[in-house]
């Protein structure tokens, strides 16, 4: 079990007129940046087993709290969390370092960022590794109402943009219980009964599966998430439409060498369209659920680790 006493001391870095709360590893490895994005409601945390694997392996790992998260800047304004404002961040933290382009890594919404980035900079992405969240095609339809006509009015990523400031009052008012049922494994992630799966989570007695945080760990979620309470980070999920005009002229075609890393037990489907967007592609599945780098954090590890070795040769 990982002791959260090593994870390293944070960073305080101004970025875009905000600050982000940054954790390194592999700092000797100046020049070799790889930058690893948590997704929602996570934290830099989430890496703590790939952090020291990756400077192992000669990279500068950079992992961030994105806006919103932890000590980092939590600004008041819905759009300042659109994904224009999200990527810019991760071009900020490569200029404050002085790299002109990095690997960029993400899980969940941070996957949804790092193919933002490849999409709205992509001269500053040297390769990309998403975790549990595929490339989202931009259909004819904003994201919102699509999920609203395919999952109903309860699904809890419409509830975020129709009923604002309910979802997060709730969560906040039962952090810790919320936390600890969401981040479950060995069964796939569902609400314990129908209707707004997130607000259910947070007044459930208990999940499904088994619990995949220790205590202490559990405890560096459930401080982060005191301090910054939740709305900030389901601001992301209000971005949805707006994010969905941003990239109307956008060339939707990222070229970039990509990893994919399913968790064949996440809800979250495969896209039978990936390679049609991204067609530098490889794909992997783990025996996992959403969590894919917490639950299955050695093979997590060695299948980012060969991919790199390998495109690095090709």
């Amino acid at each position: 079990m990982f002791n959260p006493n090593d994870f390293p001391s944070p960073t305080l870095i101004a970025v875009n007129g905000e600050t982000l709360e940054v954790f390194e590893a592999g700092k000797e490895n100046a020049g070799n940046p790889i930058v690893l994005c948590h997704g929602w409601p996570g934290h830099a945390f989430s890496w703590r087993h790939q952090m020291q694997a990756l400077a192992d392996a000669g990279y500068h790992v950079i992992v961030p709290n994105q806006r919103g998260y932890g000590r980092s800047s939590r600004p008041a304004e819905v759009a300042a969390y659109d994904i224009t404002h999200l990527t810019g961040d991760l071009v900020g933290l490569l200029d404050h370092f002085g790299y002109d382009d990095a690997v960029f890594v993400g899980h969940d919404w941070g996957a949804n960022v790092v193919w933002g980035m490849a999409l709205l900079h992509p001269t500053r992405v040297r390769k990309i590794i998403a975790l549990a969240l595929p490339y989202q095609e931009r259909g004819e339809t904003p994201w919102v109402a699509l999920i609203e006509t395919f999952m109903g009015p309860d699904n809890y990523m419409v509830h975020f943009n129709r009923k604002a400031g309910v979802a997060d009052a709730v969560l906040d008012a039962n952090r810790r219980r919320f936390l600890q049922n969401l981040y479950r494994k060995n069964e796939p992630l569902l609400p314990p009964e129908p209707g707004m799966m997130m607000i259910n989570l947070a007044l459930a007695e208990t999940a499904a599966g088994d619990p995949l945080l220790s205590d202490d760990e559990l405890s560096v979620l459930d401080t982060a998430f005191e301090t910054s309470g939740f709305t900030s980070s389901i601001s992301w999920y209000r971005n949805l439409d707006r994010n969905w005009h941003v990239l109307a002229d956008v060339d939707p075609i990222i070229l970039h060498p990509a990893l994919m890393i399913y968790g064949e037990r996440d809800v979250i489907p495969k896209s039978p369209s990936l390679r049609d967007f991204v067609p530098n592609v490889d794909v992997v599945s783990l025996d996992a659920g959403h969590w894919i780098q917490e639950e299955k954090p050695e093979e997590t590890t060695q299948e980012i680790l060969a991919w790199l070795a390998h495109s690095n040769a090709s």
